[in-house]
């Protein structure tokens, strides 16, 4: 099949990954100080991390257009798109707004957008999915339909070292957020299923968090074998690897991959933060 499955820069791909995937990334532009910062390539994690430590207002995020999106739909005779969660950015909404017009302006053609309902890792995860439907010949019906079913049932969770952008950007009260850092609380959040974020657990220290986050995948199952786990860290591979550890010594997954963040998904996790998905 000639495909090409488009991205946006929240999706955390693995070198790997980007090698054998056949796929094209639209990046989203992170505003500090002032200063507009393009989430592509060019864009070192160690510099993004250092201009947010010393940056002491909001740092804003602004989706890719619609243009971005119309400019990659020319690249393939069918088109998956994977966004993340439309509750949490206009991406979504992006996408679908290039699918319309570029179905105005030139031939007909296969373009199905899909809504993550979540964000990194998670929409790894749902990019191997179409990938592996393509690759057993799946027709569009099939691989649409058996998507969006995994994404429905598709967990994601995570511990961040530093609660300062969620808090800067509304995600977390203020009030909340300061009193869990005074008290080195790690709180731990999830997507709730509709694509927005809630408390699930919390947990003094961040070891603690992990190991209980950990424990936490169990109550959603006991045989994980046909689905893959996916860690996705933001400067911080050693905690990565160690909830990989505990999550191989535990359960079943078919797999169990490791993947850094890119520019988005490292202003929301900031430095040290861990996003799990499955």
């Amino acid at each position: 099949m000639d495909y090409k499955i488009v991205v946006g820069s929240s999706c955390d791909l693995t070198k790997e990954q980007q090698a054998e995937i056949n796929h094209a990334t639209v990046p989203f532009t992170i505003q500090i100080d002032g200063e507009d910062l393009i989430d592509d390539e060019t864009l070192p994690l160690d510099t993004l991390i250092s201009k947010m430590k010393k940056s002491v207002g909001a740092i804003r995020t602004a989706c890719p257009s619609p243009q971005h999106f119309l400019e990659k739909y020319k690249e393939g005779e069918h088109i998956f798109v994977v966004t993340i969660s439309s509750r949490l950015s206009g991406t979504y909404n992006s996408a679908m707004t290039a699918k319309d017009m570029y179905l105005e302006q030139f031939e007909n053609k296969f373009i199905h957008v899909f809504d993550s309902l979540s964000a990194a890792i998670a929409e790894t995860l749902i990019v191997i999915r179409v990938k592996k439907y393509i690759d057993h010949n799946l027709s569009l019906k099939e691989i649409v339909e058996n998507t969006e079913a995994y994404i429905k049932e598709m967990k994601t969770m995570f511990v961040l070292e530093n609660l300062d952008n969620l808090i800067k950007n509304g995600r977390m009260s203020k009030l909340t957020g300061m009193f869990a850092q005074f008290l080195h609380i790690k709180p731990i959040l999830a997507a709730d299923g509709l694509g927005e974020i809630k408390l699930v657990e919390k947990s003094r220290g961040t070891k603690k968090a992990l190991k209980k986050m950990v424990e936490l995948i169990g109550s959603e199952g006991s045989d994980f074998s046909d689905r893959i786990f996916g860690v996705v860290h933001c400067n911080a591979l050693e905690k990565a690897h160690y909830v990989k550890d505990m999550v191989m010594e535990k359960y079943n997954f078919q797999d169990v991959i490791v993947t850094e963040a890119q520019g988005l998904s490292a202003v929301y996790m900031d430095d040290g933060g861990i996003v799990v998905a499955f």
